[in-house]
């Protein structure tokens, strides 16, 4: 039988090397490098992990900082390559790890629209035709021609979001970027999730508050420092972590 899962996580293990010595300066690091004096901590950022996600699953990943759910989420968009295992995508991803990530703080808002639509693939033509409703949506109608340099952090966002969302993708990457922004657009955020949701894409979704990832989940994977504690409902994992 055809696996339906869009996403399969198969014991994958991420492993960063970490400087064990403090350097007082980059030129001893540097002179340290080339001696080949330095010496090296391993840290296992995901150890063995494995989960399947099914076509129109919202899934949710918790844990605390550091229990490895942004490194994950990099593993799957492509960012990152796994130091042992394999993940397997079948589908498109717009991932939004980070808002704004692809900006040029020199141009204007309406200049990075394009910049950000071609760096996501898109044609200019494709870009012109989405250009309105990105405007409408970040409600940045008044700024289009400002140099994004100075906008706040919440402008950034909003416009990030904005441009990150346009289309229906199979697949949707969300990192922590709902906590940006005042409530009543954090709430328009959720409502165009949903509406990808009702069109069939399939979400990742990392965020601190159980709150949203109950609302917006029905699935959840539970990190705790590397390992994968639970894979399940996303109701009974959640009431079992809110009482953790």
């Amino acid at each position: 039988m055809e696996n339906q899962d869009i996403i399969t996580v198969d014991h994958v293990s991420m492993r960063f090397s970490l400087a064990s010595e403090k350097m007082d300066s980059f030129k001893e690091y540097v002179i340290k490098s080339i001696k080949r004096q330095l010496s090296y901590d391993e840290f296992w950022a995901l150890k063995d992990v494995s989960f399947g996600v099914g076509r129109g699953d919202a899934l949710g990943l918790i844990g605390l900082n550091g229990s490895g759910k942004s490194t994950m989420l990099k593993v799957i968009a492509g960012v990152l390559k796994p130091t042992k295992g394999s993940v397997t995508v079948r589908g498109s991803i717009a991932p939004m790890i980070e808002l704004g990530a692809g900006f040029d703080m020199d141009l204007t808002a309406t200049e990075n629209i394009f910049l950000n639509g071609a760096l996501l693939g898109y044609s200019r033509h494709e870009m012109e035709k989405q250009y309105d409703g990105i405007v409408e949506f970040s409600e940045l109608q008044d700024f289009m021609n400002v140099p994004v340099k100075n906008f706040s952090s919440g402008m950034i966002s909003r416009l990030g979001f904005a441009i990150a969302t346009i289309g229906i993708p199979d697949i949707l990457i969300v990192d922590e970027v709902l906590s940006v922004g005042d409530f009543r657009f954090q709430e328009k955020c959720q409502e165009r999730i949903k509406n990808m949701l009702d069109n069939g894409t399939t979400l990742l979704f990392v965020s601190h508050s159980i709150k949203q990832v109950k609302e917006l989940c029905n699935k959840i994977v539970w990190l705790e420092k590397g390992n994968l504690k639970m894979y399940g409902e996303a109701k009974e994992i959640a009431e079992i972590y809110s009482a953790s």
